[in-house]
């Protein structure tokens, strides 16, 4: 027998525009009306169950794969069939555990150094004592530093991504909650214009990978690209080619936008927070890093970047706390509404990196990269682009506090990101005054 709760009745078109047009997929208005679980009906979904309650979103990220697999559809549809978010069961698992050991250890720490060198690269070139977004900024800082660090690009290759990729990444974002249309559509089409370019990007990638599989030197090379190429399934045959590609697109996705946006909402947070800003650069100066930690880690719950991850259920009657969810439901956790739970942080609007001081977040609670198999293999890679492009940045500039309202929500398709890009106002260290305790007189927002 089937359990679910209500949600609203309106036609599917209409809840697709009222989520495109209101903040956070207009989640917050519906928990309000229906409770802290509903169904929604989408273009891409169908009718999916959304959850926020703690112990539910436990009970499905510790679900077999059997049970409950990657939601349908995913960005798979874009990224490819040999990316992770297309792979299922057995080869998804083969494929993880491949991936996860790049984004550890020794090459993380090798990573480190080119965000640093990427940051600086581009810091050098932000105007003083004027308004701008750092957006574009944080964009060419996170795509020099994958390409660098994940397809181990350089020279004429490095070049022809780092011009395609926004691209490529701009159109894919625009159509991947989109309708995926059953026929080829011309070239001048969102669909067409990303065939050719994905088209484009395989060429270059196996350009790429002959230039990095003949390197006399690809035992000592840091990049995810030789580590592709050295690594072995269990049976002992390589990744493909094909694989290898689709996989370096889905790091690319999961980590270029994401990581970015995150940092644009951290200066539109920061400048609203005084207090917190002063700490910080007291901090950096003195070679720390817990508050810095801490800060990445309440942007991300207080500003989150990404609506929803799922879980599609395969079989049928399963039981999910308070629901019996039938075969082929995709079941919906609400990154957003979790972590807006008071019950789960206690005034969950305010910005305070001090509830993670000395504490590590519950992952079943805060959960901006997912959770259980499907959580982001990237994590540790964006939480070090984050904490360095963070230090570089207050070690080497002065960030001005504001007063000015907090900066609206605006999606870019993926990503949720502030409406004019995380406008900062910037001085570089000894040209002006380092925000001090004192200036938390000019008030905090949230």
């Amino acid at each position: 027998m089937t359990t679910l709760p209500p949600g609203p009745t309106s036609p599917r078109l209409v809840q697709a525009l009222f989520s495109i047009l209101t903040p956070y997929r207009g989640m917050r208005r519906l928990r309000a009306r229906y409770g802290d679980a509903f169904l929604v009906k989408t273009p891409v979904f169908g009718q999916a169950l959304v959850i926020s309650d703690p112990a539910e979103i436990r009970q499905l990220f510790q679900t077999s794969p059997d049970i409950a697999e990657n939601v349908e559809p995913n960005l798979g549809r874009i990224l490819g069939p040999g990316s992770m978010f297309a792979l299922r069961g057995e080869a998804h698992r083969a494929q993880r555990k491949l991936l996860v050991p790049p984004f550890h250890g020794r090459r993380l720490a090798a990573m480190e150094r080119i965000v640093e060198e990427e940051t600086e690269r581009e810091l050098a070139s932000w105007p003083e004592g004027r308004p701008f977004p750092v957006l574009p900024s944080t964009m060419r800082i996170t795509l020099n530093a994958i390409l660098r660090a994940v397809f181990g690009a350089e020279g004429a290759e490095f070049e022809r991504l780092r011009e395609l990729l926004p691209r490529l990444v701009t159109v894919g974002s625009a159509i991947v909650l989109l309708p995926m249309p059953k026929t080829r559509l011309p070239s001048w089409t969102p669909w067409g214009r990303f065939r050719a370019m994905r088209r484009e990007y395989d060429m270059v990638v196996n350009q790429l990978i002959d230039k990095v599989a003949n390197d006399p030197e690809i035992e000592e090379r840091n990049d995810v690209l030789a580590m592709m190429l050295q690594s072995r399934y269990e049976d002992g045959s390589p990744m493909t080619r094909g694989e290898i590609a689709d996989q370096l697109l889905a790091l690319l996705a999961a980590g270029h936008e994401t990581t970015a946006t995150t940092l644009a909402w951290a200066v539109e947070r920061l400048r609203r927070h005084p207090t917190v800003l002063a700490g910080l650069v007291e901090e950096v100066d003195a070679g720390g890093r817990e508050l810095r930690d801490a800060t990445i880690t309440e942007v991300q719950r207080n500003r989150s970047v990404i609506d929803l991850v799922g879980r599609n259920i395969r079989v049928d009657g399963f039981e999910l706390g308070r629901w019996t969810v039938p075969k082929g439901t995709n079941v919906l956790v609400s990154i957003d509404l979790i972590h807006d739970d008071p019950a789960v942080f206690p005034n969950p609007r305010a910005f305070d990196p001090s509830r993670f001081m000395g504490r590590r977040p519950d992952l079943y609670q805060w959960i901006p990269f997912g959770g259980g198999t499907r959580r982001c293999i990237g994590a540790a890679f964006a939480t070090m682009e984050m904490n360095v492009v963070l230090r570089t940045m207050l070690r080497d500039f002065t960030l001005a506090p504001t007063s000015e309202p907090a900066e609206r929500w605006h999606s870019r398709g993926v990503a949720n990101a502030p409406a004019k890009g995380g406008i900062a106002v910037v001085r570089r260290r000894g040209a002006g005054a380092v925000p001090s305790a004192t200036a938390a007189a000019t008030g905090a927002q949230q």
